[in-house]
């Protein structure tokens, strides 16, 4: 079962929106616990795996990335597509604006 406040997530697993896959990309960037999750930069562990593993991963990961710390950092366990439009507005702020002329 999920856990539904922080202090429950023993295992990867109990944390909102992680199951086993995604559980397995958070191990490989060297996360065992949930507690390790509690104020990391889930945009950096995002580019980080997209440059462990050699691809860009779908962007929904970032999103599910997000949601786990959010809720290890003690947010409301909302579903990870609740984080979409921050990473997009996020992400939109980190890039620099493309200059076409005409």
């Amino acid at each position: 079962m999920k856990a539904t406040s922080f202090e429950q997530a023993r295992r990867l697993e109990d944390v909102p929106n992680i199951g086993a896959e995604i559980a397995k990309d958070l191990r490989q960037l060297g996360y065992e616990a949930p507690a390790q999750l509690q104020g990391q930069d889930p945009y950096e562990m995002y580019d980080r795996l997209c440059a462990m593993t050699g691809i860009r991963h779908d962007p929904c990961l970032l999103d599910t990335f997000i949601s786990a710390v959010r809720f290890m950092d003690g947010g409301a366990a909302l579903p990870w597509w609740a984080y979409t439009a921050e990473r997009k507005r996020e992400l939109a702020a980190r890039s620099p604006a493309i200059v076409t002329s005409a």
